[in-house]
């Protein structure tokens, strides 16, 4: 693992760390998911995840509710994110197979997920360099304690294939990823002793031609949704 100025974000953790060996695991033991040849993070692809008619599915709900993106900390670039934003209902009978789905390939409890959203970007629209991670030392973390605690793993599906642009890079780890319908991007925002990983910085970078559309799932440490879930989730298990 490269040296990492970011990691004073946050502090070693063991939860976090045994989080990652066994994704690392799951994924490692999957033959339809191949491991990103970069040092600096934990990264994985998966292509074809999604058929044809999910990511079209998919787009359609993103379109039939999109509103602009928001940041969960002010920014002074009014340029920084300048997409649209959908929140899927996980509970809907279209959602929670896709939701399921992608936690269980990850090997990480569905209930530790936020909300699946979806992105759609218009020529022109970008979301700078930033972290998945959240900042310990920043106003808002207490409210993340209690929601879960430190995002982990991302896993982001390209919906559709893009004319130009639009590709989502990875500028300390030295990677770039072309959206392709189908693919799932999976990366661990940790470092391996779980402190948050500075080399995860990734960037949306601009649409030139098209409409780009993906889905995101971010992971917490900790359970997420509090309270019962529906028994068909989960594969039929009951967790509170």
């Amino acid at each position: 693992m490269s040296k990492n100025i970011g990691r004073i974000s946050g502090s070693p953790s063991p939860n976090r760390a045994r989080i990652a060996r066994e994704v690392v695991a799951k994924l490692e033991a999957d033959p339809n998911v191949k491991r990103a040849k970069v040092e600096a993070a934990q990264m994985f692809t998966y292509p074809n995840f999604f058929s044809d008619e999910e990511c079209d599915l998919l787009i359609r709900l993103i379109d039939g509710a999109a509103r602009p993106s928001t940041l969960l900390a002010v920014h002074e670039d009014p340029e920084f994110r300048t997409s649209s934003s959908t929140d899927l209902d996980r509970w809907s009978e279209e959602i929670w197979p896709i939701d399921d789905r992608i936690a269980h390939t990850l090997g990480i409890p569905p209930v530790n997920a936020e909300t699946l959203q979806g992105q759609r970007y218009a020529p022109g629209q970008q979301f700078r360099a930033h972290c998945d991670y959240f900042h310990e030392n920043a106003e808002y973390w207490d409210r993340m304690i209690e929601t879960g605690g430190q995002r982990t793993w991302t896993a982001m599906v390209y919906l559709n294939d893009v004319e130009e642009g639009g590709a989502t890079w990875f500028p300390r780890a030295g990677v770039r990823f072309k959206p392709k319908k189908g693919l799932m991007l999976i990366w661990n925002n940790m470092a391996e002793d779980g402190t948050p990983n500075y080399d995860t910085l990734h960037e949306g970078m601009r649409v030139i031609e098209g409409t780009k559309y993906i889905v995101t799932k971010w992971f917490r440490e900790n359970a997420w949704i509090k309270g019962p879930v529906p028994t068909y989730y989960s594969g039929g298990e009951q967790r509170t």
